[in-house]
């Protein structure tokens, strides 16, 4: 780990002005930037602690949603008494995504703002993109197992590694943005992480001085929620693919389908016309499979990862049939 400065931010504004100087990043919890700040990845030349500027709290909306600061723990997001009984699915997430002790220490708004665990982003000896612009994307001809089959370019091929931002994706959350010049701006959480393109190193939407405040649920909605995770061991691991989804019932006929997925893409994968595809029809495995191929109908696989295609197939029959209680 390089030498660096190390300085605490007394309100929100304070903490955009000091984060918004050269070389200097904001640091909560600590889980990933100080890994990263290990392996020489992350070299800032000051950190700046927001810690103490509030934006703890966790309360209810005047609509009836629910607001979650960007400094509350992911400990006391799951175990909130209104996250579990309205929003069971970023419960599940959260605690399908770490250790207790990580937990306790992780962020909403660090969450959010987690990099990508790729093998060749996470070595400097590597080529990568996304840490060097320029340096190629060793994964695309090298190691790519647990790398993306959806919205890739030929720039960079890594996947997002979080739980939660999964599930804020199917509850069609907003992100809530302190701006630099003193303002405010929200973002729905669909639309705060970037797909590769031409800019790798973009992982999300801030901009300089730029920090998360808060996340936003809607008022909660009727419907059987389920988070579903592979991963290639039963303990704390990456996804492979993962599935958040909330499926209501009408009669026999499926009225309601959120679904977000992890593990495919540089980004929580959201595509609307998955859902589409099952509104207003009966459930089965053939309709399934009709979502499945809306779903995977423009993916790509790299040699090792090709099997995550037909993983996130079965996977999301899986998680229909038991929120809409088909037999498969």
């Amino acid at each position: 780990m390089r030498p660096f400065e190390y300085s605490r931010a007394d309100n929100r504004d304070h903490a955009s002005q000091l984060a918004a100087q050269d070389k200097a990043q904001a640091i909560a919890g600590g889980t990933n930037l100080l890994d990263l700040m290990k392996l020489q990845v992350e070299t800032p030349d000051e950190l700046v602690d927001i810690g103490r500027i509030g934006h703890r709290e966790i309360e209810d909306t005047e609509q009836g949603g629910l607001r979650i600061g960007a400094l509350a723990t992911n400990t006391e997001t799951a175990v909130h008494p209104r996250v579990r009984a309205d929003y069971p699915v970023l419960a599940r997430a959260i605690l399908a995504g770490a250790t207790q002790q990580l937990r306790n220490r992780a962020t909403t708004g660090g969450n959010l703002c987690q990099r990508t665990r790729c093998y060749y982003f996470t070595n400097i000896d590597q080529p990568c993109n996304k840490r060097e612009p320029g340096s190629g994307c060793g994964a695309i001809e090298g190691v790519a197992r647990l790398h993306a089959v959806l919205g890739t370019s030929n720039q960079c091929v890594a996947t997002y590694p979080g739980d939660m931002a999964v599930a804020l994706s199917a509850l069609d959350a907003q992100v809530e943005i302190a701006t630099g010049d003193g303002g405010s701006r929200s973002v729905p959480v669909r639309d705060f992480h970037r797909l590769p393109g031409d800019t790798p190193w973009k992982d999300n939407v801030l901009e300089t001085g730029e920090l998360i405040t808060g996340v936003t649920l809607p008022k909660p909605v009727a419907g059987t929620q389920i988070y579903r995770k592979v991963r290639e061991r039963s303990s704390y691991a990456f996804a492979l693919c993962s599935v958040a989804a909330i499926v209501a019932m009408e009669g026999d006929e499926i009225a309601r389908a959120d679904l977000a997925f992890g593990g495919l893409a540089h980004k929580p994968w959201h595509d609307p016309q998955v859902g589409e595809v099952l509104v207003g029809h009966r459930p089965s495995a053939e309709l399934f499979d009709e979502a499945a191929n809306v779903l995977l109908r423009d993916a790509r696989g790299y040699g090792e990862n090709d099997f995550k295609i037909p993983l996130a197939r079965r996977t999301l029959a899986a998680v229909l049939a038991e929120a809409t209680g088909v037999e498969l």
